[in-house]
Parts: C-alpha cells; sequence; structure tokens
C-alpha cells in the first residue's frame, strides 16, 4: 500500500522584484517594508528605518538572518547588544528576543525560515 506524503499548501511570490513596482508597508513608527520574495520556506523582507525608529523587543518560531545594507543599527538579541554598519548582519534564532534601534537612517535586509505568513495576511 503506497504511503500518502503530506506537503503543505505552497504560496510564492513572482519570481522578480522590482523595487518601483512594490510597494513599502508601515511596520512601525519610522519603519516600512517591501516583501521582495518568498514561498512556503523562505522569506526576503527589505526593511527602512529612519533615524531613531525602534523595532520593539519580540520574538516568533522562525530563523531570522539579517544584513545591514545601509546606516547604523543597535541590534540587541536575548540581552546582548551590538552596534552593527553597513555590511554587516546577525542572525536570530528561533524564539529568541530580539529588537533594533536606528541611530542612522538605513535599511535592512531580513531573511526569514519558514515564510512569515503574518506578513502576507493581506495578499493571501
Amino acid at each position: 500500500m503506497a504511503t500518502k506524503t503530506y506537503l503543505p499548501k505552497m504560496i510564492n511570490s513572482n519570481n522578480f522584484f522590482k523595487e518601483t513596482e512594490a510597494e513599502w508597508e508601515p511596520a512601525g513608527e519610522g519603519i516600512s517594508r517591501q516583501i521582495t520574495g518568498y514561498n512556503t520556506q523562505l522569506m526576503l523582507v527589505k526593511v527602512k528605518f529612519e533615524k531613531g525608529a525602534v523595532g520593539y523587543a519580540h520574538e516568533h518560531f522562525h530563523s531570522q538572518g539579517t544584513v545591514v545594507a545601509s546606516g547604523k543599527f543597535k541590534i540587541t538579541i536575548n540581552g546582548k547588544a551590538e552596534i552593527l554598519e553597513a555590511g554587516d548582519g546577525f542572525f536570530v534564532p528561533p524564539n529568541a528576543r530580539h529588537g533594533a534601534k536606528c541611530i542612522e537612517a538605513g535599511m535592512l535586509i531580513d531573511v526569514f525560515s519558514p515564510v512569515r505568513e503574518d506578513f502576507l495576511k493581506s495578499r493571501l
């Protein structure tokens, strides 16, 4: 007898992303984001911060890798803080409390696994 394999429903963004064709969504005071691509297993998001904006401490079950594309940020993960600048990055394991304070206006590039379905509520 054949065994059925459960596969989650796949969701996919377009294969190509054009910045000028995508909306910036509010993500907090002085913070906005553009979702650049995703499927069920992975999501790529650009997050723009104005100077002084705070990404308040939070946690989620997703793994997160982030690169500082521009600007300067104070990043805190599980109570440990570092100042990061363009070219630097950080990794947030699942359920780790983390947050960001923007010291100089800039942009973070976030990668999540699995997809942040909460970011897609209006798209699904």
